[in-house]
């Protein structure tokens, strides 16, 4: 048997498993598509969902941060338990309590009601999303494996955009009378599809050397991103109270005891919950550090334009969300041609992407400054037809890169490790650039105010792109 080694410690490939079929890539895509879809669907159902609740902006963040953070929070362990106990059971049980959960916020009859349902959804995303990448990573390879990982990038960019835009429709169809409880109950038939599909078509896999969960490791790295992304995201609707200031400095000192546990327990020879010897990998860590500023910048961008566009251009929800549908149908068709431009330019694909991006921001920057608020779908199409070209030529490549190396033992801990770090990023744009807007609009005015914003995102994707120069030139 042959072997490979990571760190000081030897692993053994597991044993040969089942390929990976077309409806079994189909079902695990569709399982990676709710999850954020959901993140961002609510986006524009928020105004109604505070008139029907009568619930106040500190409620209606929560039920955003609420998911995000459970989300975030627990994908590590996520993708630990599917090595653990087997990542196609893993990710039947997180789909059933993802479908369960949803019924559970369609139904909601109060506001708190809801964000406890939020919050429970985002733990059972946080169960299914890490069995996706695990499964492809370990029941294909060679160009399947390129096909496969380009067609989840594929997927995740376009289930953003899709999000926004389905909410958009759901709440203003109204269908029987439901208003915003649709954007979650839709899930539920999707649901039952995937459950009957995945026990049919996505083979089991699991690491032939299963870790068991690392405790102490998990609760630090619960509390490391708790203590960041909560007050962030709560913040500013909260007022800024004591105790977002005294869980932002304990975030530095908690995040350093997790490092201090992780290292440790993996000198001594145990099994860490991340373990820092992973970081050793390049293409990872270079990988990692560009889906940062790129999650931030979407993620914020899909919130404020939501806002701005409803509230300042004072577009109907199916307009503002038709609004980005040049950037999610040019996202998909550019992103199909990931792997064969890759294959010829390495990843440089990655830099021209960047300045892509960085066209198709700044025309939509150019677009609200002269125009607003006269903005709609063709203001604004050549800005996001260009933006979305652009993040295609980024995202599916950087997904691909981050997982190049991980050995397919610690197929799920890498692909807890990855998604987690993108979730952490979409928070913290909403958190961010969603603060930077909403604190400008009273001074400045709406059109002003997003203007300014965008010319921010501009600054991360020019950090993007710096970063993207200091990549691996081929994907192994």
């Amino acid at each position: 048997m042959t072997t490979q080694t990571l760190s000081s410690r030897t692993v053994r490939r597991p044993a040969a498993t089942a390929a990976l079929g077309g409806l079994g890539l189909f079902t695990v895509l569709l399982g990676a598509a709710l999850p954020l879809i959901d993140f961002f669907i609510v986006n524009v159902a928020l105004p109604t969902i505070g008139r029907d609740l009568h619930a106040g902006e500190a409620v209606l963040e929560l039920v955003v941060a609420g998911y995000g953070v459970a989300y975030a929070v627990l994908l590590v362990l996520g993708g630990r338990l599917g090595d653990l106990f087997g990542r196609r059971r893993l990710f039947l049980g997180g789909m059933a309590a993802f479908g369960l959960t949803s019924l559970a916020c369609g139904l909601a009859p109060s506001a708190w009601t809801l964000v406890a349902a939020r919050v429970a959804q985002g733990a059972s995303a946080a169960a299914m999303l890490p069995q996706v990448l695990a499964t492809i990573q370990a029941t294909t390879a060679g160009p399947r494996r390129a096909k496969a990982m380009g067609l989840y990038g594929a997927t995740a960019g376009l289930s953003m955009v899709a999000g926004q835009i389905l909410g958009g429709v759901l709440v203003a169809a109204d269908l029987w009378g439901s208003g915003w409880r649709s954007v979650f109950l839709v899930n539920v038939p999707v649901v039952v599809a995937g459950l009957l599909l995945a026990t049919r078509a996505v083979p089991e896999t699991r690491s032939e050397r299963p870790e068991p969960v690392d405790g102490p490791g998990t609760v630090l790295l619960a509390l490391s991103l708790l203590t960041l992304l909560a007050p962030l995201t709560e913040g500013r609707a909260a007022g800024w109270p004591l105790w977002t200031w005294l869980s932002l400095a304990a975030f530095p000192l908690v995040a350093a005891a997790f490092y201090a546990v992780e290292r440790r327990a993996d000198r001594l020879g145990r099994t860490p919950l991340v373990p820092p010897s992973l970081f050793r990998l390049l293409s990872l860590r270079r990988g990692l550090t560009l889906i940062v500023p790129f999650s931030i910048g979407f993620s914020g961008f899909m919130f404020v334009i939501a806002v701005a566009l409803q509230q300042g251009a004072r577009l109907g929800p199916v307009a503002a969300g038709l609004a980005l549908a040049p950037m999610a149908v040019v996202f998909f068709l550019v992103s199909l041609a990931g792997p064969r431009l890759v294959a010829r330019f390495g990843t440089r694909v990655v830099t021209a992407g960047a300045v892509v991006q960085f066209a198709g921001v700044g025309l939509m920057a150019l677009v609200v400054h002269a125009s607003w608020p006269h903005v709609g779908f063709l203001a604004l199409l050549p800005g996001t037809a260009v933006a979305g070209a652009g993040q295609a030529l980024q995202l599916p490549i950087i997904f691909r890169i981050v997982l190049s190396e991980v050995p397919a033992v610690r197929a799920g801990v890498g692909s807890g490790v990855m998604v987690t770090t993108q979730q952490s990023a979409l928070a913290l744009g909403v958190a961010t650039l969603g603060t930077l807007f909403l604190s400008l609009v009273p001074a400045m005015g709406m059109g002003d105010a997003l203007a300014i914003t965008l010319l921010v995102q501009l600054a991360g994707v020019v950090l993007t792109g710096l970063l993207s120069l200091r990549l691996p030139r081929t994907i192994g």
